[in-house]
């Protein structure tokens, strides 16, 4: 049993801690970080359950996914910004077991998601004529269910075997967050197995819905193009231009992640640039659907009126 051989109990997250004087400056710029993404993931989330108009396909997706960036926020950073602000860079070893496990689910969810996504935009550009058929409430519900289950049962078939590895120090992380890489710097048994097994389970599980995503928008952007209209061709390019943004920022901030140089001098550097899919993706996308969806700010602009409405009048 893993409590008979692992001498680790706690591990110590080094995080940005060599950085003294700019503490107190990191912790409030994650803060307003943190408040601005679970704060526009949250009223995306409420705009999708509560107005009407937003209860389609495309939307049933977005509220997913908003729910899925609040989750994502809300595991690390109250840990990251409890660090900043007491000094106290302590986590339980098993803690940080859970941390890795549902950071990483989560990034695997959200490309099932993304993938979903695009799939509901190709009938909605592509098959116009079958997409009501297609894209209804049960096809959603059940691409959602996948998309969740995908995730989460990927990353636990690598939790089982992480558990089975023996821990005896050093306990010090040199990351603000509980990584996968950095857990198996921790192990003393030998961890190359780990390492390749993890490779294979990113590309047999994330790298379909990339390749999925990446298709759908190939036939999306060549359907466009064959639209005699310039007024049709915009129209037709709105429909997923928001969605679009999303793909790029999210993968194009996981791809600019690891194919950083993963030299020994350039740690700090990996640190500051992992924050580009630990930040950007939560960040942006309710800014890129409140901005560019004229559903959305139309519901925003209902129940801010409702609001009104109501603290007006008794």
């Amino acid at each position: 049993m893993l409590s008979n051989e692992t001498k680790i109990t706690t591990i110590i997250l080094l995080g940005f801690g060599d950085l003294h004087e700019l503490q107190i400056p990191l912790f409030l710029s994650f803060l307003v970080i943190y408040i601005i993404a679970i704060t526009g993931n949250i009223l995306i989330l409420v705009l999708v359950i509560f107005d009407h108009h937003l209860h389609t396909p495309m939307y049933f997706f977005l509220g997913n996914l908003s729910f899925l960036e609040a989750c994502y926020t809300s595991n690390i950073f109250p840990r990251f910004l409890l660090a900043l602000l007491t000094g106290n860079k302590m986590i339980s070893f098993y803690s940080c077991l859970a941390q890795w496990y549902l950071c990483s689910s989560l990034v695997a969810t959200e490309c099932c998601l993304l993938c979903a996504m695009s799939y509901d935009r190709y009938f909605a550009i592509c098959k116009p004529l079958h997409y009501s058929t297609v894209m209804n409430i049960q096809t959603c519900i059940q691409l959602a269910a996948a998309s969740w289950i995908n995730g989460f049962a990927v990353f636990l078939i690598l939790l089982i075997l992480l558990l089975q590895l023996h821990f005896c120090g050093p306990n010090e992380m040199d990351h603000y967050f509980c990584d996968y890489f950095p857990l198996l710097k921790l192990s003393c048994s030998d961890v190359s197995l780990m390492k390749m097994l993890s490779y294979f389970v990113a590309a047999i599980f994330t790298l379909p819905p990339f390749l999925l995503t990446l298709a759908s928008y190939v036939y999306i952007v060549t359907a466009i193009l064959k639209i005699p209209s310039t007024t049709g061709r915009k129209k037709a390019f709105s429909t997923c231009s928001s969605h679009l943004i999303v793909v790029s920022v999210f993968y194009g901030s996981l791809i600019i992640v690891y194919m950083l140089p993963k030299a020994e001098g350039k740690r700090e550097m990996g640190k500051f640039s992992s924050l580009m899919y630990i930040v950007l993706p939560p960040l942006v996308n309710p800014f890129i659907y409140s901005l560019r969806n004229k559903e959305v700010k139309e519901a925003l602009r209902n129940i801010i009126e409702r609001i009104v409405h109501y603290t007006v009048i008794p």
